[in-house]
This record gives structure tokens, sequence and C-alpha cells, in this order.
């Protein structure tokens, strides 16, 4: 099967726009199943097969969605088989994942998510004036870290405030940007323009004048957090859970969040459903009729 790897990969990045990032993770998990199928001497691969890898991966404490992710893989990787003839049938089509435990997505408070867009201190400086920006994007237009690290210069419309994104799968997209992300935008832009960056189309720019790196956006958002006192780990899908629960909490239709976010589908937003309690507990004080702030306000 390795001799058809480089074609599926190559059919991963053509015909469905798989990131860069993606296809390694896909190369990664498939040397692991062709490994164990190797170690396990089967000459033709069934659902016993699948299913052991599967157990396997488990047995060796590989995380619950780590292992579904990689099950995933090998499934698209034998329908890109079956697809091109050199199979009959899928083997891993029937092979349920391991189930995952239900958890909410993290979030801040908005008290704490205006408290860690100060800890840049104002974009004073080259690279504070930049971790503002992003951390208002973040917040702001609920951007994946990887649509970050990928923005152009060409790709901010601050006339028409809106940022021009690439999500997954090479899907486009038009996000709104607010007043105070396109304030941070605008001056970080202008100490950009400032910088020798020869040619760099790269909105945002790390170390020798190149494209910022997701790993350096993560440990930008650590290091404002933890300096600023907020408790837990934040990480820059935690603004991403953060914009879309405050917009839910504000009345905004989960149908415009699915947009904004960037999901095919709307299974993925209903997550952001949960709503903390304190906001339950006040749509209940003011609008059931057996609540007692809502008598008080119909006397």
């Amino acid at each position: 099967m390795r001799e058809y790897l480089d074609g599926f990969i190559q059919y991963m990045r053509a015909q469905r726009g798989a990131s860069e990032h993606t296809l390694r993770a896909y190369r990664k998990d498939l040397d692991l199943f062709l490994l164990h199928i190797e170690e396990s001497g089967a000459t033709k691969v069934d659902a016993s097969d699948v299913r052991g890898f599967v157990a396997s991966e488990m047995q060796c404490g590989s995380a619950r969605s780590t292992t579904a992710r990689r099950l995933a893989t090998v499934r698209s990787f034998f329908k890109y088989l079956h697809r091109e003839g050199i199979i009959k049938q899928n083997p891993a089509r029937l092979v349920p994942s391991p189930k995952q435990p239900k958890s909410l997505p993290s979030f801040l408070n908005v008290d704490e998510a205006f408290s860690l867009m100060e800890g840049p201190g104002g974009g004073e400086g080259l690279q504070e004036a930049r971790d503002l920006a992003i951390l208002e994007l973040a917040y702001g237009s609920g951007l994946r870290v990887g649509e970050m690290e990928g923005l152009n210069v060409g790709d901010i419309d601050l006339r028409g405030m809106t940022v021009r994104v690439m999500g997954k799968g090479r899907k486009e997209r038009l996000v709104p940007i607010g007043s105070k992300s396109a304030g941070a935008l605008k001056r970080y832009l202008g100490f950009r323009s400032n910088t020798q960056v020869s040619g760099e189309a790269a909105l945002f720019l790390g170390r020798g004048g190149k494209r910022l790196g997701q790993r350096s956006i993560r440990r930008m958002v650590r290091k404002y957090s933890l300096a600023t006192g907020i408790a837990g780990k934040v990480s820059p899908h935690t603004l991403r859970h953060s914009f879309a629960t405050h917009l839910l909490q504000g009345g905004a239709d989960l149908r415009v969040i699915q947009e904004l976010l960037g999901h095919s589908s709307l299974s993925t937003t209903q997550k952001y459903t949960h709503l903390d309690i304190a906001h339950l507990m006040d749509v209940y004080d003011r609008s059931h009729p057996l609540s007692e702030d809502s008598e008080e306000e119909d006397q």
C-alpha cells in the first residue's frame, strides 16, 4: 500500500485543498497504520486489521480524539484506493470510531477578554502593535490560528472593514472586523511599512521579516494571558471560542455564527450553544413568568 501513499497525498492536496499541515498529519497517521500492518504480517487488510490498529493505538495511550482522527485518515485512504479501482471495498468503512468524551469548549468571560487585549499595552512598538492586532482579530473576528498565520497584507480591507480568510479545505470567506481590530491593524501596518520586508506578502511578521508561524502566535497569546493573571491555559482557540460564545450570548443567530466561523456544518457550531449558568439564570429571571424579577417588571 505504501506505493499509493504519495498518490493519495497528491489527491488530497489537489482535489480536497488540504493544507500542508493537514497533509503532514495524513502522512504521519498512515505511516503508523502501515507500520502496524507490516508488523502484524497481514497480506490482505480487512476490517479486523483496522480494528486491531485502533485497539493498538488506545493501548499505547493515544487520546481518543487522536485515534479517531487516525482512523478517519485510514478511511479516507481506503476510500481513495477504492475510487481508483485498486481495491474492491473499503475495509475501514464500518469500523466504529472511539467514543469521545463530551467536553465544553473553554472560553473567557468578557472582562478577561478585555484584560487580555490590554496586554500589549496599546501597541506602542512594532511587536506590541503586531501582537495587539493578532489578539483583536482572534477575539474580534474568531479566526483560527492557521488562518491568521496565512493572512497577507492584501487580505485586509480597512475601508470595507473586512478580512479575506482562507479557511479549512481552501474555502475562502469574508469576515467583518470591528473598529478595535481595524484600529489595531492600522497601527500595526503603519509600523510594518517602515520595516525592510522586501516584498514579503505576509501580514504578520516574525524574526527576519518572515511570516509569523502558528507556534509563535500560540506562545504570544500564552505570554499575555499569564501576564494578565488569567487562570487556566489560554490559546488562540480559546479566543475563537470566546468570540462565538459572546456573540451567542449577545443574541446572534447560530447560522450567522456558523458563517463567521467558517464551519461547513451547523452541527459543528452547535457546541457553542453552551451558555454559562450565570447568563442562563439572568435570562430566566428576566423572561420566565414564574421568576420574581419578571413579576416585578410586570407590576
